[in-house]
């Protein structure tokens, strides 16, 4: 009677599992993570050597990944000791391309970026989040272009020039590109720039700081005098940002400076003295602490949750607050009603709290 009965509570238990309503997604993510709509993979099938610090991993994403805007960024999230990292990183594949790129340089001490520039193999699986950012071309093109791109600032940068050379190689013919690294051997996609200007007409800047000193005001008059004249794209240190914020301001046009930047909002901890978090879709409780996001705590404790850019920008992490308070960290501002949208990526608890994700 015994067996019987345990029989029955397995033949209930398999009917249950098979009625149960997330089965579709949960079943075909165990079977290949690629298929899954509520938790996106991507594959690593095959890294690029850049240089010696940067690589290109070469991703196939599941069916459902959304199109990319050329200069837009994804997040990618690594599994470290049990417990998935995220990072945020620029598409430089294009649109059309049936794989995806993202180009990661290794940050010293970096947790994240040192793996997958470095220790990555081809197979990993990585979680992967939807396209996102404004650091977009306008439609049409501008008619003279200028891109400014230091460091890893060349990777959103190489994803616009790829799509313009591949379908509006005359939007190009006039442009200005200053690549700037330390040396000739660091500059990041050197060898596929070189091809494109000769083939379209860009004019491409090798800046080598190592011997030239850091890209200053001066330095991008000497080499492209008519700057002040152009529509203008940066990405780079947040020195050099800095700079050429000020130069526009203080010599051309603001509004057509666009510049990205890769640098995580600033904290405001004070009145943020962290708390329980009940994530009341899954059940899951993390203890955040003082001046932690909700979403890093809840990812340290296990849970799977949206997110996109990491950074206050896409609005995919949003969750419903039901009780408690939250403060945002880059403002300062509070949300303590029950029914309000919260990011938690940039959302710190003001004691504890129930959010519905």
């Amino acid at each position: 009677m015994g067996v019987l009965a345990a029989l029955g509570r397995r033949a209930r238990d398999a009917a249950g599992w098979l009625t149960t309503p997330m089965l579709p997604d949960d079943l075909l993510g165990t079977v290949n993570p690629l298929w899954s709509r509520s938790e996106p993979h991507a594959r690593v099938v095959a890294l690029r050597r850049e240089t010696a610090d940067t690589t290109t991993l070469v991703l196939r994403t599941g069916r459902v990944h959304p199109r990319h805007l050329p200069g837009q960024f994804v997040g990618i999230g690594l599994r470290v000791d049990g417990v998935w990292q995220w990072r945020t990183y620029s598409v430089t594949s294009r649109p059309d391309d049936p794989l995806l790129a993202v180009t990661v340089t290794a940050v010293p001490g970096g947790v994240v970026s040192g793996r997958l520039a470095h220790a990555t193999p081809v197979g990993t699986v990585l979680r992967i989040g939807p396209p996102a950012g404004e650091f977009v071309l306008a439609e049409p093109p501008p008619e003279k272009l200028l891109m400014v791109g230091a460091g890893s600032g060349i990777t959103p940068i190489m994803g616009i020039v790829r799509e313009l050379a591949a379908r509006r190689p005359d939007a190009l013919d006039g442009s200005v590109l200053v690549h700037a690294d330390r040396t000739s051997a660091d500059l990041v996609f050197g060898a596929e720039l070189r091809r494109i200007s000769a083939a379209t007409g860009m004019r491409l800047v090798p800046w080598l700081s190592g011997t030239a000193g850091r890209l200053t005001a001066d330095g991008l008059t000497d080499v492209v005098p008519d700057w002040a004249a152009r529509e203008a794209y940066a990405c780079g240190p947040a020195g050099l940002l800095d700079t050429l914020t000020a130069l526009w301001d203080r010599s051309g046009d603001p509004d057509s400076l666009r510049i990205e930047r890769f640098v995580p909002p600033p904290v405001a901890a004070e009145g943020v003295p962290g708390g329980r978090v009940r994530f009341t879709a899954s059940g899951l409780t993390a203890v955040a602490a003082p001046g932690q996001g909700l979403m890093e705590a809840g990812e340290a404790a296990g849970a799977l949750l949206p997110s996109g850019c990491r950074m206050g920008i896409c609005h995919t992490c949003v969750g419903t607050l039901r009780s408690g308070a939250v403060r945002d960290l880059r403002t300062g501002d509070l949300r303590d009603t029950p029914g309000q949208s919260v990011q938690t990526c940039v959302s710190g608890a003001v004691g504890d709290i129930e959010i519905d994700l």
